[in-house]
C-alpha cells in the first residue's frame, strides 16, 4: 500500500512537529506547516491524503483553511485538532465535511486510530469509484 501523505497545520511548532515525528517512525509521509496560508500553499503544490487542522490559529483560522484547500477541489480529508472551548466548532467543521475532531493535546495512537478510519474510508471510496468504471465501460 502506498504510503499516507499527511499535512500538520498547526501554529504551535513543537506540538505538530513532535506529531509529524511520531507519524513519520510509523511509516506515513507527515509534512509540518504552521498557519493556514501556509497549508493552503502547500495543497497547491502537492496533495495530502489527510489534512490535520487546528482550529485556532492566529490568521486564517482552521475552518477557513478547511475551505480555502476545499476551493482547490482537492480530495484531502480533514481531522480537526480543537482546544478547550472550541468543540461547537469543532462540530461546525464535521457538518462541514470534516471527518472528525480531536481534543488537544491528542495521544499519538487515537490519531492515528482516526488515521486508519480514513484510510478504510479512502479505500472504500476508490473500490467504488473502480467499479462503477468497470460497469460504464461494459455498457
Amino acid at each position: 500500500m502506498e504510503q499516507m501523505k499527511i499535512l500538520l497545520v498547526d501554529d504551535e511548532k513543537t506540538f505538530i512537529d513532535n506529531i509529524a515525528s511520531l507519524l513519520a517512525r510509523r511509516n506515513y509521509q507527515a509534512k509540518a506547516v504552521y498557519s493556514g496560508q501556509e497549508a493552503v500553499d502547500a495543497m497547491k503544490s502537492e496533495e495530502s491524503d489527510v489534512v490535520v487542522l487546528d482550529l485556532k490559529m492566529p490568521g486564517m483560522d482552521g475552518m477557513t483553511t478547511m475551505k480555502e484547500i476545499r476551493k482547490l477541489n482537492k480530495t484531502s480529508e480533514f481531522l480537526m485538532l480543537t482546544g478547550h472551548g472550541s468543540i461547537d466548532t469543532a462540530l461546525e467543521a464535521v457538518k462541514l465535511g470534516a471527518h472528525d475532531y480531536l481534543a488537544k493535546p491528542c495521544e499519538i495512537d487515537e490519531l492515528m486510530e482516526k488515521i486508519e478510519e480514513i484510510a478504510i474510508k479512502r479505500k472504500e471510496k476508490n473500490k467504488k469509484k473502480s467499479l462503477f468504471a468497470l460497469k460504464g465501460k461494459g455498457k
